[in-house]
């Protein structure tokens, strides 16, 4: 077995350095990601709305990143406490990007809940309704979220959950109307 020595192991660290950003680059995309069909979505956004957690308020934000390589959603909403539920404050991060084959979107989505989705990305042909929905798994609850865009300044958002075993009996978990907010 040999040994490599202190500079010419330094010569291959440096190669690879050198090396790795410019394989990377090149089996990348050259090709501009297009966000036509969720620009509606791009902005600051206050909501209200309620379902099984209660009634509640909340904000959302939708912003490209990386160079608009991905679409960041971060969003928190507050339920007040019940006589029968104490108050709840839900926070959350999705990250909305194309798949590796450049054909359509997913999507990633975590919460302070500690739940982690998988969402394929479903784009109406009207650039108004933008539906994200997991995979169905026998033994796993399949989620639904679907936004609707009302006009420039208002959408819906509903979340839909359907039981383990039963992947198309979804049920509204929660709804709410949300407003752009003011530039």
């Amino acid at each position: 077995m040999r040994i490599i020595s202190g500079p010419t192991r330094f010569g291959l660290v440096m190669l690879l350095i050198l090396w790795v950003p410019i394989l990377t680059n090149a089996q990348q995309s050259k090709t501009e990601t297009d966000w036509s069909a969720m620009k509606f979505l791009i902005g600051d956004w206050t909501g209200d709305g309620g379902g099984k957690p209660g009634q509640g308020s909340g904000e959302s934000s939708f912003k490209l990143d990386l160079q608009g390589k991905v679409l960041v959603r971060r969003s928190q909403s507050d339920y007040p406490a019940t006589a029968d539920k104490p108050a709840i404050s839900h926070s959350d991060l999705m990250i909305i990007h194309p798949k590796a084959s450049g054909k359509g979107f997913e999507a990633i989505y975590f919460d302070n809940e500690g739940f982690v989705i998988h969402y394929d990305v479903i784009k109406s042909d009207d650039k108004k309704v933008l539906t994200l929905i997991s995979e169905p798994s026998p033994s796993a609850p399949r989620f639904r979220l679907v936004y609707t865009q009302i006009s420039e300044t208002t959408m819906t958002v509903r979340f839909d959950i359907a039981p383990p075993g039963k992947p198309e009996a979804f049920a509204k978990y929660v709804e709410g109307t949300l407003h752009r907010k003011a530039s």
